[in-house]
């Protein structure tokens, strides 16, 4: 079986915020950006990596999603526990710098992990964890 990474979804809560987070402070370019009623998804990536996308998106689109569970998923994104996406670098100070110099909310500066990873963490405009791993 050859299967891949392609797509993963982290939510928003303001697309213009989270969109300018990922295109002017991560470097990501935009590859989709459809809306829906009042409702907004933006496909963002890397570039040169045409395979791999975050899609950002409303946590209230799904209509199976109960009143309960919306405000659930509203207060974990606040406290930043909701969703954690983690991209590597083959320099992660050297990220961390540039991230936290354009404004980026620091969760942890870089750090040599007791499991072998050098990693530094920020919060994207939603609250959603950005781990990045040295490669």
């Amino acid at each position: 079986m050859d299967l891949t990474i392609h797509t993963t979804f982290l939510p928003h809560d303001d697309p213009e915020t989270s969109l300018a987070f990922y295109r002017d402070v991560l470097g990501f370019e935009i590859r989709n950006d459809v809306g829906y009623g009042d409702m907004r998804w933006v496909t963002v990536g890397p570039e040169g990596q045409p395979g791999t996308s975050i899609v950002l998106y409303p946590p209230a689109a799904d209509p199976g999603t109960t009143e309960d569970e919306r405000r659930t998923i509203t207060e974990m994104m606040a406290k930043g526990t909701f969703a954690t996406v983690v991209l590597g670098t083959p320099d992660v100070d050297a990220a961390f710098e540039r991230l936290s110099g354009a404004g980026a909310e620091v969760v942890q500066e870089p750090t040599d992990q007791p499991y072998g990873i050098r990693d530094c963490a920020f919060r994207d405009p939603a609250g959603n964890q950005i781990r990045i791993n040295q490669l």
